[in-house]
């Protein structure tokens, strides 16, 4: 068995007896307070029996000495000796509460009796003062002095039986008190021998003890497990400088374990970082940049919920485009100046944690721990970036929450100049319409989704007639006031039917997916309706009538593949030679189904 053990295993006996030893001494000090609580009780009984004894002897005498006197001092004497009198009840109630037992009190109350009927006798005597022998033979009768006797002998049999109960408890209370002293001795001698004992193993425990923690300790620190305790010795000497050394050793593992998990920490932060950043690169769309970002703000930032949102210029306020983890508050548009990232270009507040002025469009409940950072791009602000529940212990680095800033602002600018050079490059200027570029995609489109699907496709050929002499007349900004509205009129027709494109200078094209010729005959009666019954005039001067002349082409009626366009233009050519402002279809030609310029 191991030295520490044994010392254990008679630490712990020594304790069992030391509290034994203690518990004997206790009961033997209760038996010795159980001795005198039995002398007082029988000094309390002695006192109050002697009380009523003599309070019934001094009212006899009284109640005699006035029936042969009748002196009225004597009189009121007894009147304020029977006063002080208790009643019986209540001396019962003494005697009960002093720990008298029921056949003590039923004697004694018999006694009480006895001396409250000789009070009564008394006061019979005194009433009857007048008839002083019958008074006198009341109070010297012989019944009377045996009354007297009998209250004496009842409390003298009390007196006795409370004598032989006060008796038996000191006796017993001085055995057990003997005996149990006696056993608090035996146990304080076996406590000193094992203390004996122990104290020949004390220097053995002071050093085992002590070096077999350390030991356990330093095995598991070697094996880098630093989660282990280490023991607080405090003792000036060798363990506890050994015991100091483990502890300070024990803290720096725990802070470079701590530091190793922020730096991983900060490389997963990194790698998601670059990761968003090379998918942002690859959108094609702003719809495709805010599913990155809902994607990948949730990783980069776990449990702080946010919102994206987009400068607009018409009308003048920020709209949420994209949010994640369910942001408090609405997401209302507000005006960009009651956000002060916004206002300061840098992210508020500078200091998280530092009294500073909250975002106007912020709730109060999540203001305090907000952040809202600008995406800015080419030194110009076009949204904002907000941040809720940001707080120390779950936010990565502001730096962070910048750099994903940056990258959204960078990527969503991209996407705006890319959408502006796209709308350039596939529309036109000047009547907004899809341009000659955008026609070659479209019908290629359009083509093969009608031979795929058997569907009709027409083509519309529109020109202006007599554009040169409008431009030479008026100049060329009355040809674009006039070009601008004749287009708006071909893009109301075929809106909700195809799609419309300029094709050239004064030139239109609409391809109707799913129209026939008839029904393209009707629409292209409709643009030709509209534009005569134009009015427009620029500046003071009327610009005049304006017509249009319109080829008609359909597949697969009149052509295949890319011949459609050849056959709308050599339709539209045929209306020219017929004389203009009218409608040629090219199934028609030879039949001249023409509408006839109107007068």
């Amino acid at each position: 068995m191991r030295i520490a053990t044994i010392t254990n295993w008679a630490y712990g006996a020594t304790v069992c007896l030391t509290i034994a030893s203690g518990v004997a001494m206790l009961m033997a000090s209760s038996a010795e307070s159980v001795e005198r609580q039995a002398v007082e009780q029988r000094y309390v009984f002695d006192q109050l029996t002697e009380e009523v004894e003599v309070d019934a002897w001094a009212l006899s005498d009284l109640a005699r000495l006035y029936v042969i006197k009748q002196d009225p001092a004597v009189a009121e004497e007894y009147r304020q000796k029977a006063e002080t009198m208790v009643r019986i009840e209540h001396r019962l109630q003494k005697l009960k509460d002093a720990g008298a037992s029921k056949e003590e009190l039923a004697l004694l109350h018999e006694g009480l009796q006895v001396a409250d009927a000789l009070q009564d006798e008394q006061q019979s005597a005194i009433a009857s003062v007048g008839q002083q022998p019958q008074a006198i033979e009341l109070l010297y009768g012989e019944r009377y002095e045996n009354e007297l006797e009998q209250v004496q002998n009842q409390l003298d049999h009390f007196r006795q039986m409370l004598d032989r109960r006060t008796d038996a408890a000191i006796d017993d209370a001085t055995v057990k008190s003997r005996g149990l002293r006696t056993l608090s001795e035996v146990m304080v001698g076996l406590t000193a021998l094992m203390f004996l004992f122990v104290l020949g193993f004390i220097l053995k425990r002071r050093v085992l003890r002590p070096v077999v923690r350390l030991s356990d300790v330093v095995n598991r620190l070697a094996s880098q497990d630093y989660g282990v305790e280490a023991p607080d010795y405090r003792q000036i000497d060798e363990i506890g400088d050994m015991a100091q050394a483990i502890r300070i050793f024990r803290e720096n593992g725990l802070a470079r374990q701590r530091l190793e998990k922020e730096r991983d920490a900060d490389w997963a932060i990194r790698e998601l970082l670059a990761r968003m950043t090379q998918r942002l690169q690859g959108c094609e769309s702003i719809e495709d940049v805010l599913n990155v970002a809902r994607l990948f703000a949730p990783s980069i930032a776990p449990g702080i919920a946010g919102r994206i949102w987009l400068l607009e210029h018409d009308p003048w306020q920020m709209r949420c485009v994209a949010e994640w983890l369910d942001p408090q508050g609405d997401a209302d548009p507000f005006h960009p100046d009651q956000c002060w990232a916004v206002r300061r270009g840098q992210s508020h507040p500078p200091v998280n944690g530092e009294p500073d002025i909250a975002c106007y469009h912020l709730p109060d409940s999540s203001a305090p721990h907000a952040l809202c950072v600008p995406l800015i791009a080419q030194g110009e602000a076009i949204g904002l970036l907000s941040f809720q529940n940001l707080t120390p212990e779950m936010a990565p680095s502001r730096a962070y929450l910048e750099l994903m800033a940056e990258a959204l602002g960078l990527a969503l600018a991209n996407q705006r100049l890319r959408d502006a050079l796209l709308e350039k490059a596939l529309f036109d200027p000047l009547t907004g319409l899809r341009n000659r570029h955008h026609l070659e995609d479209a019908l290629r489109t359009q083509m093969n989704q009608a031979m795929h699907s058997g569907t009709p496709l027409s083509c519309l050929m529109i020109d202006i007639d007599y554009f040169k002499a409008i431009n030479d007349r008026l100049g060329h900004d009355a040809g674009d006031q006039v070009i601008k509205s004749v287009a708006a009129i071909v893009q109301r027709a075929v809106s909700d039917k195809g799609m419309a494109f300029r094709y050239g200078g004064e030139e239109f094209l609409a391809l109707l997916p799913g129209a026939d010729e008839e029904t393209a005959f009707t629409c292209a009666s409709e643009i030709h309706t509209a534009v005569h019954n134009l009015t427009l005039r620029y500046e003071l001067s009327e610009i005049g009538p304006v017509d249009v002349s319109i080829g008609i082409a359909s597949y697969p009626q009149h052509a295949q593949g890319d011949n459609l366009l050849r056959a709308a233009d050599v339709a539209l050519y045929r209306a020219k030679e017929l004389g203009r402002s009218r409608i040629v279809s090219f199934g028609m030609l030879e039949e001249s189904r023409i509408i006839p310029r109107p007068v």
